[in-house]
């Protein structure tokens, strides 16, 4: 037996870091598109407000829990957005909702969400202090 789904959001939170269109090269023998390619787009949209935000390299260290509440198609419109959750000495928790629409005059549908983890680091791939730039929210613990 499964777990019910939570109830998808009424609107997306955040801001948007990448829209893409789903292609059929990204899709199943039925047409469905991998859930890789989805967690893919939503990991390049995370990773975006990650550098932003730590205003240096970033890498992705964790993704937590993820429910694919609806399908995604060949052709549709996937929106990203993200929003920081977190920041800790070296990490970031970036909550990154997914959002279809399947035709112009439709509303956008909730696919999906998960926290990202991402960590700064410097040129040689060992973690450092996120940079707090002006634009970078004061110093607030990462959620567990």
């Amino acid at each position: 037996m499964t777990a019910p789904a939570s109830p998808p959001h009424p609107a997306p939170t955040g801001e948007i870091v990448i829209r893409t269109m789903a292609m059929p090269a990204d899709a199943n023998a039925n047409g469905d598109i991998f859930g890789g390619w989805l967690l893919s787009q939503m990991d390049l949209g995370g990773g975006i407000l990650a550098r932003g935000t730590a205003h240096c390299r970033v890498t992705t260290v964790a993704i937590d829990g993820m429910t694919f509440l609806r399908p995604v198609n060949v052709g549709d419109i996937v929106t990203c957005y993200a929003h920081l959750l977190g920041i800790g000495h070296t990490s970031m928790k970036i909550r990154v909702e997914a959002w279809v629409q399947r035709f112009t005059d439709r509303p956008q549908l909730h696919v999906t969400e998960g926290t990202w983890t991402y960590v700064a680091i410097d040129p040689s791939g060992k973690p450092q202090a996120v940079k707090r730039g002006a634009t970078t929210p004061e110093s607030t613990p990462p959620e567990k």
